[in-house]
Formats: structure tokens, C-alpha cells, sequence
């Protein structure tokens, strides 16, 4: 491995912290994401092992996507799973770099597509954690839910500007 190799995954960890502290991810929720994304990909490998012992074509598809998505789910969550890979920090932190919707998006993306190929319960049941997966960077992506008081702040300033028009309308009648 060159330096350049060593130096890269060391100058993009600031980066990908930053990238997730802009989205408003805490830490235990990114380690959530994370290991959901592990045990998804564990879920998808052994699920879609299962399904490619048959003789449909359509089930073997799906069982070699499953598989497929596994590797990608190690690969981008977890890249010390993949250690034998030398482009495996580099794909980890490009992966790191990317928005929490897009990663919903191609998780679950990921997901449907061998349940559409061939929809029984393995492939459902193999794809169903790291469809959660995708859901999670997605819920994260929606942000952070606001407090109580700020609500009732904008609920009662919305109530004073439409008793105003009402008042103003009404005014304008007599």
C-alpha cells in the first residue's frame, strides 16, 4: 500500500464526521444506523444463500441480488469486514460522504428489488433489515422534530394574524 493510500481514509474521517454532524445525526443514531446496516447485510447473505438452493431462475436472481447487497451493505457500513479489499475505505468513506437520503434511497432500493424478482417469504424476510436500514437513514434525513414551545409560539402567532384578517374583513363590512 502507497502512503497516498495510507493518508486518504485518515484526511476523509473529518470529512464524513462533518458531513453527518451537518445532517443532525448524533452518534448513537449513526451506530444504530450502522449496525442495522451489518445485521441487514448478515440477514441478506444468508437469505439469499438459501434462495439460490432451488431451481427456479428467478429465486436463484434474486438469491445472487441478496448476496450482492450484502456485500455492499459490509462494504459501505462496515469496510473492516472487508479488509482483503483494498478499495474497501475508500468506497467506505465515499459512502460516508453521501447524504442520509441518498443512502435511504439505495438501501431500500436495494431491498425491493429482489422481493419484486421473486416474492416469497425468504427474500422478504432477508431484505426486510436492510429495507430498515434505508428507513432509518431516511427518518434521519427528515431531521430533528421540533420542541413544544416553538410550536405553540407559531400556533399562536397564526392564530393572532387570522383573528386580524378577521377582524380586518369584518371592519372593512360595516
Amino acid at each position: 500500500m502507497s502512503s497516498q493510500d495510507e493518508q486518504f481514509p485518515a484526511a476523509a474521517a473529518p470529512e464524513a464526521a462533518a458531513a453527518s454532524a451537518e445532517e443532525g445525526m448524533t452518534w448513537w443514531y449513526r451506530w444504530l444506523c450502522r449496525i442495522a446496516g451489518v445485521i441487514g447485510g448478515m440477514s441478506c447473505a444468508c437469505a439469499g444463500l438459501w434462495n439460490c438452493v432451488t431451481i427456479n431462475p428467478l429465486n436463484i436472481a434474486a438469491g445472487v441480488w441478496m448476496m450482492l447487497n450484502a456485500f455492499v451493505l459490509f462494504l459501505c457500513e462496515a469496510p473492516f469486514c472487508c479488509q482483503f479489499i483494498e478499495f474497501a475505505n475508500a468506497v467506505s468513506t465515499r459512502a460516508d460522504r453521501l447524504r442520509a437520503w441518498q443512502k435511504a434511497a439505495f438501501y431500500c432500493g436495494m431491498a425491493v428489488f429482489p422481493v419484486m424478482l421473486s416474492l416469497t417469504l425468504t427474500t422478504l424476510v432477508g431484505n426486510a433489515i436492510a429495507f430498515a436500514t434505508g428507513v432509518l437513514y431516511g427518518l434521519s434525513a427528515l431531521g430533528k422534530k421540533g420542541d413544544a414551545i416553538s410550536y405553540a409560539r407559531i400556533h399562536q402567532q397564526q392564530k393572532q394574524m387570522d383573528e386580524e384578517k378577521l377582524t380586518g374583513t369584518l371592519e372593512g363590512q360595516a
